[in-house]
């Protein structure tokens, strides 16, 4: 069936406990409306894709949420770093049957529906696809087989994530592809490089 899976994590959308590096530099109050405007843009770019759709919450389900027009499956995200929780959300996706999944967060302004359909059907030639962040990270990653090794030991949250991923990669032979390089919203910085502005 070559079932695809679109993971989304989102944070919980509160003051003060989101766009930390953004508050630290404005106020959380304006972190937060930057926050839900980058949420309300992967919403509406995610309605475009045909595919099934997960997302993952950060503290709670919500009864009611910007995500609930996507009639997704909706989980919350276990303890751990972020390699421990895209992990799980992988391992799940592909115990439910899902050969293609690709995950994405809820911070990249640039990203659009003809960017996540060619992660998908990259994974038809390849098997793993990243899209790199202008900030060393990356803003998507695919893979139609569970590949534990790529979230364990990375220094999470830094600007060697990418490097630091694609280094096991090659280390292990895995034939993977690269996606255009999107910029994330993490900092005031970020926000005032935005070429196009917010949508």
């Amino acid at each position: 069936m070559n079932k695809p899976l679109l993971i989304i994590f989102t944070k919980n959308p509160v003051a003060g406990r989101v766009k930390t590096r953004l508050a630290a530099s404005t106020s959380p109050d304006f972190a937060l409306e930057i926050y839900q405007r980058l949420r309300k843009h992967t919403m509406l770019v995610v309605k475009q894709v045909d595919t099934d759709v997960a997302v993952w919450y950060s503290d709670h389900i919500p009864d009611n949420d910007i995500f609930s027009s996507c009639r997704a499956h909706l989980y919350l995200q276990k303890d751990g770093n972020l390699g421990e929780k895209m992990l799980e959300a992988f391992t799940e996706g592909f115990r439910e049957g899902f050969e293609r999944i690709v995950l994405i967060g809820t911070d990249c302004p640039e990203l659009n529906a003809k960017i996540i359909t060619s992660a998908l059907n990259a994974l038809n030639s390849h098997e793993v696809v990243i899209g790199p962040a202008k900030d060393g990270g990356y803003y998507l990653i695919g893979m139609r087989t569970l590949l534990p090794e790529l979230f364990t030991d990375i220094t999470w949250s830094t600007a060697s994530v990418l490097c630091e991923t694609e280094e096991k990669l090659k280390q292990q032979g895995t034939n993977y592809t690269l996606l255009p390089v999107l910029s994330d919203v993490d900092t005031l910085e970020d926000l005032l490089n935005i070429e196009n502005g917010l949508p």
